[in-house]
């Protein structure tokens, strides 16, 4: 059994790694969504920033885009040229992703500097891509509603997780200890 424990210590020690900070960044989320009021923001404030900064730049690209509060759920409407396409909830704000980013690059961790830059510019770039999945939807849906499911559930999924894998291989080959260690 030790030498089972030694000979997957990386194993380990990543997954154990992995679990913890994801486990406590998730808890502090929980905690930061059950103590949003929603008074100011609704329903809270990073999904109030996700629907507000989505229709500015659905309004850049020439849409007449508004964001409403939904009555009946958490949720913000999202609305171009008169038309309800979506609703932006929690979900939508790429926090859940970004921790899972973070969780990812801690446990494969490499010097404390560029694990920091790293985790700062990553999580900067999926918030951005979120942004874009969440114009590029609305704009899909306003032009072509009967395509809801296929760009709801394949296609937009695929934009943001794919690039959280590609963040993920990048650190890993560049930056992580694991890529010191394989080439020492």
């Amino acid at each position: 059994m030790k030498e089972l424990i030694f000979k997957y210590k990386a194993v380990i020690k990543f997954i154990f790694t992995f679990l913890l900070v994801y486990s406590i960044l998730t808890g502090g989320y929980k905690l930061y969504l059950q103590y949003s009021t929603g008074e100011k923001f609704y329903p809270d404030y990073m999904t109030h920033l996700v629907a507000k900064q989505s229709k500015e730049l659905l309004n850049t690209f020439g849409y007449n885009a508004q964001v409403l509060p939904h009555p009946d759920e958490a949720s913000m409407k999202l609305i171009i040229n008169k038309k309800y396409v979506a609703r932006v909830i929690e979900g939508c704000n790429s926090i859940s992703v970004i921790i899972l980013f973070i969780s990812f690059i801690i446990a494969f961790s490499g010097r404390l500097k560029t694990t920091l830059f790293y985790i700062l510019a990553g999580s900067v770039l999926i918030y951005a891509a979120n942004l874009i999945r969440v114009v590029i939807l609305s704009v899909g849906l306003y032009h072509y509603p009967w395509r809801k499911d296929i760009l709801h559930s394949v296609i937009f999924p695929a934009i943001i997780y794919g690039m959280v894998c590609l963040l993920w291989v990048i650190w890993v080959n560049r930056f992580s200890n694991i890529k010191k260690a394989h080439d020492a």
